[in-house]
């Protein structure tokens, strides 16, 4: 980042907000997300890297958090983007209290491969989420890389008559994506990068290698707005936005990424905050009609007192503030 659009660590210390949230369904492991809050002189930014990140790559976010704070942002082409429905790896039958979380939503995305869960779990939830979506609601899968190739080409044989709107990060790979690309080639079911593109020092490697189909993004792990916007431009893929279960401030800068977009082709991953038990404003960014507005939120001071994180867990998230500035 130029030094010169950058704040100094006394001035992101001083807005400095940790928040600890409860999720209304266990999520990547997870019960609650923690998040440190910045204000800066566009607005309010979010600095959320999972725990279990290490600096580096947490500081990729932190650039993110900057540029969206402190940097007037790339013009909007639209004043609101469609949003799908996020599924956990949840039981059957919890499928539909799941979705009615999420108001007028047309796509749902569908976690599977989880760890500790077999395919016959997938198919059920899948099963689950197509009766209550019907005929005309698409329906995509997330495996976060949790099979190899063998196995994704097996669950696709299974699940295919869900008519899947595509699969996303079947495999870790980028050479495991291209051979599964190439085997179910027939099957007419697209594959999206997601890891392959955000956790990869060459985020370009999977559109070069033709292993994916379409870009799964997202603001915050490649480095803002602008920096995913020119990667978009360069891989010559559709894309699809979405998010690392954000607040509703983190929402808001995965929602101005996929309004600057030249296209939007695909309901983006944007309405994660239905999987929240609280956020920090009075008017979380949830889906309303499918869709999200385009615009700044400003945290509830209440709320932020009252969702604060405890002292122990702010001191360790300002040490990663620290840690994370310092490798900018």
């Amino acid at each position: 980042m130029d030094d010169d659009a950058r704040p100094s660590l006394a001035d992101l210390r001083s807005t400095a907000r940790v928040v600890s949230l409860p999720l209304v369904t266990r999520f990547r492991g997870v019960d609650r997300r923690e998040a440190l809050l910045l204000e800066g002189p566009q607005g309010w930014t979010e600095f959320s890297p999972f725990l279990e990140y290490d600096d580096p790559e947490s500081a990729v976010w932190l650039a993110a958090a900057i540029d969206f704070g402190w940097r007037v942002q790339p013009t909007a082409l639209r004043t609101s983007v469609p949003v799908n429905a996020t599924v956990p790896a949840v039981a059957a039958s919890e499928v539909a209290g799941v979705l009615a979380r999420f108001d007028g939503c047309r796509t749902a995305k569908v976690k599977v491969a989880e760890r500790g869960q077999t395919l016959a779990d997938d198919i059920a939830r899948v099963r689950a989420v197509r009766a209550a979506m019907g005929p005309e609601g698409r329906v995509r899968l997330d495996a976060n890389g949790g099979w190899n190739v063998d196995e994704a080409e097996h669950a696709v044989h299974a699940l295919a008559e869900f008519d899947l709107e595509y699969l996303e990060q079947p495999c870790a790979s980028v050479a495991e994506l291209a051979e599964l690309r190439e085997r179910i080639a027939d099957w007419d079911i697209p594959i999206a990068a997601d890891e392959s593109v955000r956790k990869a020092s060459d985020p370009l490697a999977v559109a070069r290698a033709g292993a994916a189909d379409l870009l799964v993004v997202k603001a915050q792990p490649l480095g803002g707005i602008r920096r995913t916007l020119a990667l978009v431009a360069d891989a010559r893929l559709p894309a699809v936005v979405s998010s690392a279960l954000d607040t509703s401030i983190g929402l808001s800068m995965g929602a101005a990424l996929a309004a600057a977009l030249p296209e939007l082709p695909y309901d983006c991953g944007l309405g994660t905050a239905s999987l929240l038990a609280a956020d920090v404003t009075r008017a979380p960014l949830r889906p309303d009609g499918g869709a999200l507005p385009v615009g700044r939120i400003v945290p509830d001071a209440a709320l932020l007192e009252r969702h604060a994180a405890s002292t122990e867990r702010r001191d360790w998230w300002l040490a990663r503030l620290e840690r994370c500035y310092r490798l900018l």
